[in-house]
């Protein structure tokens, strides 16, 4: 396999115009008709989570516990440091517990006020006061693509944000979190953006990868994109992991995006088309991953936060 494949930047700027149009876009600071920040969060939670099986034969995988909150509240969580305020759901069946949590439970507030335990639902109910939900289901499972283009009417012609609760992320002490960071970058250049972390060779087929032009470290201007390439076939060991800020003009893309690999409709073939058309960044992000879509990830997360964030009292 290829280590990370760099266009060397000889006699003139492979950018051309695009380099142009960065340059231009990284002068907008702020919020404006034509510029809009990142204010909406898409969460693709249709999946059936068949490795937690017999677990999540009733019950969501997203709503597993990580010590004592859901998976997924940990992304909502990310989303709402990095400003965002809007979340929209892509569900299934059986995923009715998703749209429960992030609802008031009145007869439960009721039960347990009083009693001292108030503080425990403090976190979710701050959540809830303080940001809106939105759900849709998706009725077929055709891939990543296919269900963030069902997030459509959620996300509107908005840029919006995507994360994969799957991939838990922590973030260095005292450093933002990774949504955040990559935040910061869009609010710079104005374009879609993937977060990156370096893989084993041996581990190429289960991601998109990506190759790309070094801008600076650890960002990237993509050029190509292959989804779970085998090691041989891989550009490089760089990784697309579960946080993506896309720009609306994706929807109009995935829409005409054929199915890709295992029939599948792949936003990596959508971000390609994109990328060739403009403009998509690869950040290797500051964090650290926890893949919790499979069980030793998932004990890895939960001992994580258990020893750095509940014992500690965060």
């Amino acid at each position: 396999m290829k280590g990370p494949q760099l266009i060397p930047a000889h006699g003139p700027s492979p950018w051309g115009g695009i380099f142009g149009k960065l340059r231009k876009f990284s002068t907008y600071e702020s919020e404006t008709k034509d510029f809009p920040m990142i204010r909406k969060c898409l969460f693709p939670v249709a999946g059936y989570g068949t490795r937690f099986l017999p677990a999540t034969k009733a019950m969501p995988k997203e709503i597993l516990p990580i010590v004592n909150k859901p998976l997924v509240q940990y992304g909502v969580e990310e989303a709402a440091e990095a400003g965002i305020h809007e979340f929209g759901f892509v569900t299934g069946r059986g995923k009715r517990a998703l749209e429960d949590h992030f609802d008031i439970s009145y007869e439960l507030e009721h039960q347990i006020a009083g009693s001292g335990k108030e503080d425990l639902l403090t976190s979710i109910r701050d959540l809830i006061d303080n940001n809106s939900f939105a759900f849709t289901r998706q009725n077929e499972m055709k891939g990543l693509g296919h269900a963030i283009l069902t997030g459509r009417n959620l996300m509107s012609d908005n840029p919006f944000a995507v994360v994969l609760a799957d991939d838990f992320c922590v973030a260095p002490e005292g450093e933002d979190g990774v949504l955040t960071q990559m935040v910061k970058l869009y609010n710079q250049f104005r374009c879609s953006i993937v977060a990156i972390e370096e893989v084993p060779a041996d581990e190429t087929h289960k991601y998109g990868v990506i190759a790309g032009e070094s801008m600076k470290d650890g960002l990237y201007r993509i050029t190509d994109m292959v989804e779970k390439p085998a090691p041989e076939d891989a550009p490089s060991n760089l990784a697309i992991i579960g946080r993506y800020i896309l720009t609306p003009d994706i929807f109009e893309i995935l829409e005409n995006t054929p199915p890709g690999k295992n029939g599948e409709v792949q936003i990596t073939d959508a971000l390609l088309e994109q990328a060739k058309n403009g403009c998509v960044l690869a950040y290797q992000f500051k964090g650290q991953r926890f893949d919790c879509g499979s069980i030793d990830g998932f004990v890895e997360a939960t001992n994580y936060v258990y020893e750095n964030v509940y014992k500690k009292g965060k």
